[in-house]
């Protein structure tokens, strides 16, 4: 028998008789995996004797209900007149080809089938028959010491076990604080959500969904996790036999797909640049007389600026140079392909900005000459390839609060959208020499919109991003087959994975707060790398305005983080006159200098793990439960990370600290700023100047980083 997945926009067929099964050396044979059901309900997996993913003893729960929704960038959602069913189990059957249960209500009725697909995986179906339903929601037994890691990109912990929150692609939000404003967000909102997660025990679950998921993890009830998810058809699910953590996130990526390899020349400094075309090259020519080694300018201006609303000043949402300035204050790119090939003369890649914004031509202020706009708005309001409102007209709306024109949306689901945008990207390379991009947004579809192909708006909205970065690397592996360019992403979700590069943790405010702030930054970078993305960065320092401009102090802890990335980036952020930089005075050029070169000491570190990545998506950032899954004491650490299997970094997040608490595994480990050593298998708070962050080696003392 063959079972076909649809994850996302990527249909996988799995072969499920085992008798084609993967063994990597160490997962379970095929023989040793059962899925045995008892006459209330629970269900367990059961992988070479131990017991793994279970059913709580509770039947699922159906519900109906009539929903109000609110916002644009961060979408809320509000429940009427909800009625919940639950449903009862009426029998349960077990034979060699897995588990049947039989539930009913008085309304309704439902069938939960469980099979073994193969040594490393099993799948779970539930139908249910009867009135239609708004919700169905699984019982997960919450067992004493398991755990819920992971749901993509979350900013808060990665074991999320005593959580409740939705599962929808949003705007991250900015402050996080719950207050309700256009895109505010709170503490769960991301840009990347996945319906998945780790148990450090050894073995994962993924929801087979483009819907939105609300998880209860132990929260409402300490033993049972709930799985919602908004819809009245049927629900599957994978649970990955494991059995480490490690091999969860391989087999993940055999379903999802995986990231293609870096360039190596993406492993050295990319530093932010805008201003125009002058300014660019004077912070080149001070790049190098202050000897910070660098490999790529990415340049987010590159189409000019936009007045916001609230002052200073936005990018434009277009796909071509900005080559002509209209004023002496405007930013303009003059002779932009020539600009290029001149800083790649001088051994720097070109990196530009994109989004799938599609500027409404008619909402740009004369200044920024709305005819730059028109051509691609009307080609595709005129092939129809943009989403359209309720009343088939193209949707078009201010989803930016800040900026004051109007954009529309490419629709994916229409054919003929993909090709256009594909060769308009593949355009920016082919015709200008640029060597990438920041793709930026993909969370921003209306969830009143219409689509061609009539599918419901929250689906798309989770499975745009899916699209989005789709043709990105379409678009650039058109142009660049031999691998010669890089993409990095802000949006996901379930099966992004297979097609956006390089994930970044998006817009963090330039400050030191626990909800979107510094101390975000780790717990995100481990996140992705649970969800199947090993290549991540960061913004340093920040981008979003936050406390007030960033600071020096919190400038140096953020260089000192960035630099222990596999992608080193900075940004000016949204308050760039203000900010500090790399360049602000000769201690913070010091510092940043110091910096770069520690990470160009882990070029070699990061490619070697790049290899692996490709092959098996173990992340280059890894969770210390991934290296050290039988140390309970690492599941819970979400403020430290390893680079590799022996590479310990403990950033420093908090202002005016001079120390921090550090978790040793087993194992001998040398600060690498000293050569001082210390025994594993303890917590010791170790000092943390300036300058020299915790970063410990694990057997041998690298010399080479502090040289």
């Amino acid at each position: 028998m063959v079972r076909s997945w649809q994850i996302g926009a990527a249909l996988v067929f799995v072969a499920s008789s085992g008798a084609c099964s993967k063994n990597d050396g160490g997962a379970p044979n095929p023989q040793d995996v059962e899925i045995v059901a008892a006459d209330d309900g629970t269900v367990e997996v059961v992988a070479g004797g131990r017991t793994m993913f279970a059913l709580a003893a509770t039947g699922p729960i159906v519900r109906t209900f009539t929903e109000r929704w609110f916002g644009a960038g961060v979408i809320s959602f509000l429940r009427d007149d909800e009625v919940a069913d639950p449903l009862s189990v009426q029998s349960v059957e077990s034979d060699e080809a897995g588990v049947r249960i039989e539930y009913a209500s008085e309304t309704r009725s439902a069938t939960l089938t469980a099979v073994v697909l193969d040594a490393e995986v099993s799948e779970f179906e539930l139908e249910v028959a009867g009135e239609e339903a708004s919700s169905i929601a699984v019982g997960i037994r919450c067992d004493e010491g398991g755990t819920f890691h992971g749901f993509g990109e979350q900013y808060n912990a990665t074991n999320q076990r005593g959580e409740q929150f939705e599962l929808f692609v949003n705007e991250q939000g900015l402050g996080r604080t719950g207050g309700g404003g256009i895109n505010e967000g709170d503490e769960h909102t991301t840009y990347f959500p996945m319906p998945y997660y780790i148990d450090a025990r050894g073995f994962g679950a993924l929801f087979d969904t483009k819907r939105r998921v609300n998880v209860d993890l132990c929260s409402s009830d300490e033993d049972v996790a709930w799985f919602e998810v908004i819809t009245g058809g049927a629900i599957r699910w994978r649970v990955f036999h494991g059995p480490t953590p490690l091999d969860v996130v391989r087999q993940l990526g055999d379903l999802v797909g995986r990231p293609t390899a870096l360039p190596d020349w993406a492993y050295q400094l990319w530093l932010a640049s805008q201003g125009g075309r002058d300014v660019v090259l004077a912070e080149v020519d001070q790049l190098e007389a202050a000897r910070v080694p660098a490999s790529a300018l990415w340049v987010q201006d590159w189409t000019g600026i936009r007045p916001n609303i609230e002052g200073g000043s936005g990018v434009q949402y277009l796909w071509e140079p900005k080559e002509t300035c209209s004023s002496p204050d405007d930013v303009c790119y003059p002779q932009f392909a020539q600009m290029i090939s001149g800083l790649h003369d001088r051994g720097y890649k070109f990196l530009a900005y994109v989004n799938p914004f599609i500027v409404d031509p008619s909402s740009v202020v004369e200044a920024d000459d709305p005819s730059r706009f028109a051509p691609r708005f009307q080609t595709m309001v005129d092939e129809g390839l943009l989403v359209k409102n309720e009343d088939d007209d193209v949707y078009i709306a201010r989803f930016d609060a800040n900026a004051p024109q109007r954009n529309a949306h490419p629709d994916f689901s229409r054919d003929g959208t993909s090709d256009f945008i594909r060769e308009s990207l593949a355009n920016i390379v082919s015709s200008y020499g640029v060597d990438g991009w920041m793709a930026d947004f993909g969370e921003y579809i209306p969830f009143d919109s219409v689509h061609a192909d009539g599918s419901v708006a929250d689906e798309r909205r989770n499975i745009f991003p899916v699209d989005w970065h789709r043709v990105n690397r379409e678009a650039l592996e058109q142009v660049r087959p031999d691998g010669d360019w890089v993409s990095i992403a802000r949006s996901g979700f379930t099966g992004v994975q297979g097609y956006a590069q390089i994930h970044w943790v998006g817009d963090q405010q330039t400050d030191w707060g626990e909800l979107d702030g510094l101390p975000t930054v780790t717990p995100a970078l481990l996140n992705l790398g649970l969800a199947g993305q090993p290549f991540v960065s960061l913004d340093i320092a920040g981008f979003s305005v936050g406390a007030g401009p960033s600071t020096k102090e919190l400038y140096f802890r953020w260089t000192e983080l960035g630099a222990f990335a596999p992608v080193m980036r900075t940004h000016q952020g949204a308050d760039k006159l203000n900010n500090w930089n790399w360049n602000s005075d000769e201690e913070t050029t010091e510092h940043f200098r110091k910096f770069t070169f520690v990470h160009c000491a882990l070029a070699d570190d990061f490619k070697a793990l790049a290899e692996e990545a490709v092959r098996t998506g173990a992340p280059l950032v890894r969770h210390l439960m991934l290296v050290f899954p039988e140390d309970t004491e690492t599941w819970d650490i979400s403020d430290q990370f390893m680079i590799g299997d022996d590479l310990l970094v403990a950033p420093v997040v908090a202002e005016g600290a001079t120390t921090k608490s550090v978790y040793f595994p087993e194992g001998t480990w040398f600060n690498v700023w000293t050569g001082d050593s210390f025994s594993g298998g303890q917590r010791i708070e170790v000092a943390a100047p300036l300058g020299s962050p915790p970063v410990f080696s694990r057997g041998q003392d690298r010399t080479d980083i502090r040289d």
